[in-house]
């Protein structure tokens, strides 16, 4: 792995990277269901706060990850689902993998006792990554989404805190 990666947060100013990273895992079609990037403020007001940072080499943003609520109700707000993207050029360098782990860490300070992942049952890459990082598979939803008009199982994976009782 690179050792000159830098994980910091992000914010409405790398919003044009950021964006650019989803777009290539939208293209991918085993990434999200979402078929266009959002605007910012469509994005910002769906994802959580503190926890949304990219990772850097050389002064290029090469991937992120953020949380979004997975309920407004009260009582998980301690709950939340992961989203991870990595730039293309950047995939298995083991960027993910650190992003992901200081995406736990951050969630642990900002009180978050379990994160959820909904991923394409198709995208063993993303589903081994959690897996690595204490995600537990806890089921999958057959055809739970339609796109281009083929229909798409997710597995579901989540991963409880240590630290957090």
């Amino acid at each position: 792995m690179n050792t000159n990666i830098q994980i910091t947060y992000f914010t409405k100013a790398d919003w044009l990277a950021i964006s650019s990273i989803y777009k290539e895992g939208i293209d991918t079609q085993v990434a999200t269901f979402e078929n266009q990037i959002p605007t910012w403020e469509t994005w910002d007001m769906a994802h959580i706060k503190s926890c949304r940072l990219k990772a850097i080499i050389k002064g290029e943003i090469v991937g992120w990850a953020a949380l979004s609520p997975t309920s407004k109700r009260e009582v998980y707000k301690g709950v939340a689902e992961v989203s991870i993207y990595i730039a293309s050029k950047y995939r298995n360098l083991g960027i993910g993998k650190l992003l992901l782990s200081r995406l736990i860490e951050k969630s642990e300070e900002a009180g978050f006792w379990t994160l959820q992942a909904s991923i394409f049952s198709t995208n063993i890459a993303s589903i081994t990554l959690h897996k690595s990082l204490g995600f537990r598979e806890i089921g999958y939803r057959e055809k739970i989404g339609k796109l281009n008009d083929i229909w798409y199982d997710n597995t579901i994976l989540e991963r409880r805190s240590k630290t957090i009782r």
